[in-house]
């Protein structure tokens, strides 16, 4: 397709999609291939709790690299289509959105993807993102190769989050169709699967190992949830159970705290928690409440306590 492709054509593609912010193609070259021969050293790499109490290793490319990697997600992948069924990383898609399909269902089946970010190599990264159908070999290499960190997605890179939704595109509406065709809801939440209806879990599971398996994902098995309507449904965190709420241990926690502030006075409510930066604490306490009234929006309670927040601070 690409075969008739000249140097000049291909610098202007390269151009064309404003990597670096600047028309000298030499100098956009230079740095482009500075950075792909020198990746490792482009990125700072730490680690972060899980709420497991495990460690999740972060890799935080370069102020320069970042900016790369913003550009190619902005001018070279936004338009690509990612299923509907995705609903994690995508502007105007939140969780409540992942948790609503799952709503008053006899079963829910949660399923975790083991070590997802760290198995999406070079070879599904190219062929479902920069294959040769829509850029010239050389292109969609060097597009790749910007992308990752020893041939694995690195979380971290700004790029990385909706690379994953495409590349699990197809295996989305794959299961997202055979689960229509069986009354079974189904959405995921980045590694995160989530079905609810009435279904035969084992038959259903097995179907999953099998369609991972040709991305070359595994299951984690340890995270395996399989949630009967008589015990707490929990999808990303919401209760679904009978309409969405969140976790009583959640609102509790806030209650104790709007207790404290009410008895003692915020500054001195604050000094017993040892917290010095009063306006953080209370943008903080904002963001809670506000957090349980986009899931629980005729909660009156938490209205008021929302109002008490603006009368104190």
């Amino acid at each position: 397709m690409w075969y008739y492709l000249t140097d000049e054509l291909y610098n202007q593609f390269l151009l064309s999609f404003n990597l670096l912010k600047n028309n000298d193609i030499k100098k956009v070259k230079k740095i482009i291939y500075y950075l792909v021969n020198n990746i490792n050293n482009n990125y700072i790499s730490f680690e972060i709790p899980k709420r497991n109490g495990k460690m999740r290793c972060i890799h935080e490319p370069s102020y320069l690299l970042k900016n790369i990697q913003r550009n190619i997600l902005n001018n070279v992948l936004v338009d690509m289509k990612v299923s509907k069924y995705a609903k994690a990383y995508q502007k105007k898609v939140s969780l409540i959105d992942n948790a609503l399909p799952h709503i008053n269902k006899k079963i829910v089946l949660k399923l975790d993807i083991k070590d997802f970010f760290d198995n999406i190599n070079f070879y599904l990264v190219y062929t479902k993102c920069f294959r040769e159908e829509l850029y010239p070999k050389k292109m969609g290499v060097l597009l790749t190769n910007l992308c990752m960190l020893n041939n694995e997605l690195p979380q971290g890179a700004p790029t990385s989050a909706f690379i994953s939704n495409i590349v699990l595109r197809d295996f989305d509406e794959y299961i997202g169709k055979y689960c229509d065709n069986l009354n079974i809801s189904y959405t995921r939440y980045s590694d995160d699967l989530t079905f609810s209806g009435d279904f035969d879990v084992t038959e259903l599971i097995k179907l999953i190992k099998s369609e991972l398996a040709k991305y070359r994902f595994k299951l984690n098995y340890d995270k395996i949830r399989i949630i009967h309507h008589s015990k707490r449904q929990i999808v990303t965190g919401i209760v679904v159970n009978e309409k969405l709420s969140v976790k009583k241990v959640y609102k509790k926690k806030i209650r104790q705290e709007i207790y404290y502030i009410k008895k003692w006075g915020i500054d001195n409510h604050l000094k017993k928690i040892k917290c010095v930066d009063k306006n953080n604490y209370l943008n903080k306490l904002t963001g809670r409440i506000n957090y349980v009234l986009q899931i629980e929006n005729n909660n009156q309670e938490f209205k008021n306590y929302l109002e008490f927040l603006r009368q104190v601070s």
